[in-house]
């Protein structure tokens, strides 16, 4: 969905069968007819249920079908051309409405993304730790691009990269288990270790807490 145009969304359409705005809805990757798909990432669909259209659609296809569907009036963006798009029950398409403002945030994202992987080749020559976690961080990136991200991490040895990750919900627990090898090794790495009462690091020969007294 983040390859929308948002300009698309601007478009305003009314349905001629009952007068009503039509939505922008994101487009089924197979068209019924063909196989193929429909050259647009948006459909602009009629969504009243009260259309003429949608109300006399499911006498018609029982009568000449046999089976239990509607119709919903659609068009493509930048077309006035009808399509009939067949439907069946009163829900169908209206879960896919687009959000012009997730839109906009998805296409923050995907920059930033694409921003960091360019970054992440130079990422530990760089001291660059920002770029490392903002790959590693972002559940929506791409898995070989985030696999890399951890290499780079361990390579970076940066304690600071703790606290932001411990802060962080993995999806995927593959994933979360090879960082926090990672994180291991960095603080081995560094004489460091974890208070496995607060979370608070602390030098690895410590008996006790500095910040909540635990004894170990």
């Amino acid at each position: 969905m983040a390859n929308i145009d948002l300009e698309v969304l601007k478009e305003k359409k009314v349905c001629p069968h009952c007068d009503s705005k039509m939505f922008a809805c994101e487009s089924p990757q197979v068209h019924v007819g063909d196989g193929l798909g429909w050259g647009s990432d948006v459909l602009f669909i009629c969504l009243n249920d009260h259309c003429s259209l949608f109300l006399k659609g499911w006498n018609h296809i029982e009568t000449q079908y046999g089976h239990r569907a509607s119709y919903r009036y659609m068009e493509l963006p930048g077309s006035t051309e009808s399509n009939l798009m067949m439907v069946g029950n009163k829900d169908a398409f209206k879960a896919s409405v687009v959000d012009p403002e997730d839109i906009k945030k998805q296409n923050t994202r995907y920059q930033q993304e694409k921003v960091a992987t360019v970054a992440l080749d130079t990422a530990v020559e760089d001291n660059n730790l920002q770029v490392i976690l903002t790959l590693l961080l972002d559940e929506a990136a791409k898995n070989e691009t985030r696999e890399m991200a951890i290499v780079k991490l361990a390579q970076l040895n940066d304690i600071a990269c703790i606290d932001p990750i411990r802060n962080h919900s993995f999806r995927n627990t593959s994933f979360e288990q090879k960082v926090n090898m990672v994180i291991s090794r960095i603080l081995q790495a560094n004489y460091k270790k974890e208070c496995l009462q607060c979370g608070e690091i602390i030098k690895a020969q410590a008996k006790k807490c500095m910040h909540c007294n635990a004894e170990f």
